[in-house]
């Protein structure tokens, strides 16, 4: 990657960051051990971080200038939580955040209990044997037919409460991480550990000597996906939000994988004019790939802070990504142009 300061930001680091993070179970609303690993991160590379009381992690990477800054990705992911225990010893399970159900049939999950107990299982249709089942092709996907058969010998109810499980607990989604020698990036979660990562990355860069020129302060939240993540930890003297999450890729969009997403509006409503216009004009000038776009169905955490009353100007970028929600693809491409651009207009 250019060298864009005393220090460049390598991508391999990112990369770095992304598999720790993925790492680390984190469903909205379980996310007390990945706000305690980014805590130890950002203290070893020699800053102060804090942590509010739902689990929110910010940190100022330095008071450069008057003007603040916040840079803010989510932690917390998509998962499931236990609903029912059937008589059949199967997990009846309700969705945390919104994985589609297409997406999780035949996925590897864990089961986190309250007294720290984990356990792995499928999620299945019921009936999910094709020599069996003409109709499996067919048959609607949704809470009241697909199960978690556990990873355990257990023929009911009882058996499966002797392992500790009960209803409220968390299930954790396998994100299977696999980087090509292309370069393409697949794994859930992507939104937005992969953000997540860069800004980890830039701190890591801040700590041996790169500048930013102007003050900035990171934030994480941990209840995005469920629609509250910036309600709460942004600094009061902050001017404006740069919230890095995953740049949408698909049909009448015009962004791509290997490009940094500029967000004009989403379902929510336009961003700042001015900020965004400034990020675009940063893009042509840098000759980054880029691509602006509309998200039909998204919400940031943009949203969130505005409506907790935070006075603040804000945009949205990030790493092109695909099959959001779903087995997620993105590429090193994207992650370089994001970094670029997060530099760029931070100096």
């Amino acid at each position: 990657m250019e060298n864009l300061g005393t220090k460049s930001i390598d991508t391999a680091r990112v990369l770095d960051h992304l598999r720790q993070l993925l790492a680390i179970p984190s469903p909205s609303g379980y996310t007390d051990r990945l706000s305690r690993h980014l805590m130890d991160t950002l203290t070893g590379y020699g800053f102060t971080p804090a942590r509010s009381r739902k689990g929110t992690v910010t940190c100022t990477l330095g008071d450069g200038g008057a003007r603040h800054t916040v840079l803010s990705s989510h932690v917390d992911t998509l998962g499931l939580m236990v609903r029912e225990i059937a008589e059949s010893g199967k997990l009846r399970f309700t969705r945390v955040g919104s994985p589609t159900y297409q997406a999780i049939e035949t996925e590897q999950v864990t089961v986190h209990t309250r007294d720290d107990r984990a356990y792995t299982g499928v999620v299945q249709l019921q009936n999910a044997s094709k020599h069996v089942n003409d109709e499996l092709e067919t048959s609607a996907r949704n809470k009241d037919t697909m199960e978690i058969l556990l990873d355990e010998l257990v023929d009911g109810t009882e058996a499966v409460t002797a392992l500790g499980i009960s209803v409220g607990d968390v299930v954790s989604l396998d994100p299977r991480l696999v980087i090509t020698p292309s370069g393409f990036i697949r794994s859930r979660f992507l939104d937005d550990k992969l953000s997540a990562a860069i800004l980890l990355a830039i701190a890591e860069a801040v700590s041996v000597g790169m500048s930013l020129g102007r003050k900035v302060t990171l934030h994480f939240s941990v209840y995005e996906e469920v629609g509250h993540g910036a309600s709460q930890g942004v600094p009061a003297d902050a001017e404006e939000m740069l919230v890095v999450d995953m740049g949408c890729v698909g049909d009448g969009l015009a962004c791509a994988e290997t490009m940094v997403s500029i967000c004009a509006m989403d379902s929510t409503g336009p961003y700042d004019y001015q900020l965004t216009t400034q990020l675009i004009e940063l893009a042509k000038a840098n000759k980054l790939q880029y691509a602006v776009d509309i998200y039909p169905s998204y919400g940031s955490d943009a949203a969130s802070a505005r409506e907790a009353g935070h006075d603040l100007r804000c945009a949205l970028i990030g790493p092109g990504v695909y099959a959001s929600h779903g087995y997620e693809r993105s590429h090193t491409q994207g992650v370089e142009n994001t970094v670029k651009l997060i530099l760029a207009y931070l100096r």
